[in-house]
């Protein structure tokens, strides 16, 4: 191979960045999931439908709440999964609740509504905010058990098999 063809097929330092950049946003690591058994004060919000759904009604359930945002392509990614597993394990008392970190109720149930997810969404408030704290990246969610503790925080995108790991053993046996 002569020097001027060598010079044609070698990249700039330019494009190894954004192949670079591709590379990690696509192979992203995986999630970090921390275990805790810290009580969550009680909390509520208006569902994109109107209605208001409290802590207190979600007793006795185990519950992932999971922040997002529309624009986040890691929570596109995982909203599937996490449809998929709320319809596999709600009969034996999950439940998931999603938050919207920054868009408002219209479009977080036009959003959901287009994708077809039937789990129940809201945006962020005061309340959320006091009980779980203040979420600076999504996807991050909290896995709260049927007692009001949150058993696991998982930074990062959710994935079916790490779902069934962190919840199915909270759940009761076979319902």
């Amino acid at each position: 191979m002569d020097r001027a063809t060598l010079k044609k097929w070698t990249p700039s330092p330019l494009t190894l960045i954004l192949l670079g950049l591709i590379a990690w946003l696509w192979f992203r690591p995986p999630a970090d999931v921390s275990d805790e058994t810290r009580v969550v004060q009680p909390w509520q919000v208006t569902l994109t439908d109107g209605r208001v759904l409290t802590s207190v009604q979600l007793q006795g359930k185990v519950v992932l709440v999971n922040f997002w945002a529309t624009w986040c392509p890691y929570c596109r990614k995982e909203k599937p999964v996490i449809d998929e597993f709320w319809k596999h394990y709600r009969d034996r008392g999950f439940e998931v609740v999603s938050i919207s970190v920054d868009d408002p109720p219209e479009k977080i149930a036009t959003w959901m509504r287009d994708k077809g997810y039937a789990f129940p969404a809201a945006p962020t408030n005061t309340s959320v905010i006091a009980a779980f704290g203040q979420v600076s990246s999504v996807p991050y969610s909290f896995i709260v058990d049927a007692d009001g503790r949150i058993r696991h925080t998982v930074g990062g995108q959710l994935h079916y098999p790490r779902l069934e790991k962190l919840v199915a053993p909270l759940l009761p046996a076979g319902r």
